[in-house]
């Protein structure tokens, strides 16, 4: 029988696979009902360089990776030297040197492209899995002369190694998703009509998925010239009837800023993704920071309101898009979806389908087309006709303000925050630090308080929570502590320095971060 954890390393060049490689096997897992978390680290390079993913494999749930290697599985000899430091007691190693020793490729006539099928092969047979389960999920995604040859190239692989292990089927296969995948389902699942983005790290995925989707499920994908014209477009096309959306990352969303504040004084429905990376300015473009929680929450000029919601799984990804949709089409709403990097490339399984909304068209029956209809970025009547006159504009601003408590009231609904755990002492997190929260939790004598909706801020039940908690912390990827500001500023609540978990490299949490950092709550 396997461990009750056990973590893959791939490694290798830019170009080589490693992503690829790691999901087929992380898939084969799943599908035996095994729990999967696949970590993908790698650098702003087309070719060359070091990646690396991190696939955890448990017959329990598990939500983060660790960094023990039990089986490294390296494309080069740069991935040995870079991880030997990592390794665990007993690990393996599948090298270059053992997948080329025998010159399979030249021998069978194979084209090179399917190196990893025989890396595949030789990972499976370490794993004690069955090859068929292998060719399974070759199935789904090959056919033709590519799938012949990358069965042929797996059972080579086969022959390579022994068995080391022993993983056998365990359950029900499971859903596996990453983060921006789940933005996208999302999006669909709320009736998207045309979705505007342009590619910028780590959102661009969420493009990619939407455009393989677009005929499938009848709407439409376009990338304009930049990140105005993604955003105007979005909600140009809003005002005249259609479902729309768009996303980016930090510097593309500064961009956007001042149609933010359009959609705050014309009231027409916005939904935009902002998916954080390591900045400012280009920053480490492909790593992970939660740096961008205040650009999310004051972004453009002058008072208006808005809705910031914080998944913190795949699932959540899903379920949080299409309220995000909800509220913003009905009541007229900016709707932020704010992700990052770990969050929206690293997979992670669940078993239950999301729970989805019906999200209705726009609370007015008219659209542009069908008779007159009027918008401004004036300050306005309720006609829209615009206006100058001092308590014009103050009716027009309270009016707007007004309709807080009506959203306020229905996101009542909706869970706004969750409570993980049992103990005296209280970790607060928002987004993907859950993952690693949660599996940390087992170690530690503590509850976790997961924060959905950032605004609007759910006050009562934070402040309750602190002040019930023996001993508490806010645990964040970001300098300064920006969701403990934003407590303080809701609750009055002062959290000192000592009450601040900040991790800052650009890497994600791991259980093993927090549980050191906490070594005084440990059971």
């Amino acid at each position: 029988m396997m461990n009750m954890r056990m973590n893959i390393l791939f490694g290798g060049k830019a170009g080589q696979g490693i992503n690829e490689l790691s999901i087929m096997i992380g898939k084969v897992a799943t599908n035996l009902g095994y729990w999967v978390f696949n970590y993908k680290d790698y650098q702003s390079l087309i070719r060359g360089g070091h990646n690396f993913n991190v696939l955890c494999i448990s017959d329990k749930p598990i939500k983060s990776y660790d960094n023990k290697i039990d089986l490294l599985v390296a494309l080069d000899q740069n991935t040995i030297e870079f991880h030997k430091d990592e390794l665990s007691d007993k690990n393996e190693i599948i090298s270059e040197e053992i997948i080329n020793s025998r010159g399979l490729i030249r021998e069978h006539k194979l084209d090179k492209k399917v190196v990893n099928a025989i890396y595949a092969g030789s990972v499976i047979k370490k794993l004690g899995i069955e090859l068929n389960e292998l060719e399974s999920v070759f199935n789904e995604n090959f056919s033709g002369e590519i799938l012949k040859h990358d069965i042929l190239a797996a059972k080579l692989g086969n022959e390579l190694v022994e068995e080391k292990y022993s993983l056998k089927k365990v359950g029900d296969k499971k859903y596996f998703i990453n983060g921006n995948y789940g933005i996208a389902i999302g999006a669909i699942a709320s009736g998207l009509d045309i979705y505007f983005a342009y590619p910028m790290s780590p959102a661009t995925t969420i493009l990619h998925d939407l455009a393989k989707k677009q005929i499938e499920y009848n709407y439409v994908v376009h990338q304009p010239e930049n990140e105005l014209g993604a955003i105007n477009n979005t909600i140009g096309a809003a005002f005249a009837g259609a479902k729309t959306f768009t996303s980016t990352s930090g510097g593309g969303f500064d961009l956007m800023s001042e149609t933010l504040s359009l959609q705050g004084i014309s009231e027409i429905p916005l939904v935009v993704a902002l998916i954080q990376r390591q900045g400012p300015g280009t920053g480490a473009p492909t790593y992970t920071s939660q740096g961008d929680l205040n650009a999310a929450l004051y972004s453009g000029h002058g008072d208006f309101s808005r809705i910031l919601i914080a998944p913190g799984d795949a699932k959540e990804c899903i379920e949080l898009t299409n309220q995000a949709f909800y509220l913003s089409y009905k009541f007229g709403l900016l709707s932020i979806i704010l992700s990052d990097k770990h969050l929206a490339e690293d997979m992670i399984c669940f078993e239950k389908p999301p729970e989805i909304l019906d999200v209705k068209d726009r609370n007015h029956p008219n659209y542009p087309g069908k008779t007159i209809v009027k918008a401004t970025s004036y300050e306005h009547l309720p006609n829209k006709e615009t206006t100058e006159d001092p308590i014009e504009i103050k009716k027009g601003i309270e009016r707007r303000l007004e309709k807080i408590k009506d959203y306020e009231k229905e996101i009542e609904n909706f869970k706004t925050t969750k409570i993980y755990g049992n103990g005296k002492n209280l970790i607060i997190g928002f987004g993907s630090t859950k993952g690693a929260i949660l599996d940390s939790l087992d170690e530690l004598n503590a509850k976790f308080l997961q924060i959905l909706y950032l605004e609007p801020f759910p006050k009562d039940k934070v402040k309750k929570m602190i002040e019930d908690s023996q001993d508490f912390i806010v645990v964040e990827n970001n300098v300064v502590g920006q969701l403990s500001d934003l407590i303080t500023k809701h609750t009055g609540i002062i959290i000192p320095k000592e009450k601040r978990l900040l991790k800052y490299d650009a890497m994600p949490f791991t259980p093993h971060d927090i549980v050191n950092s906490l070594v005084r709550w440990k059971k």
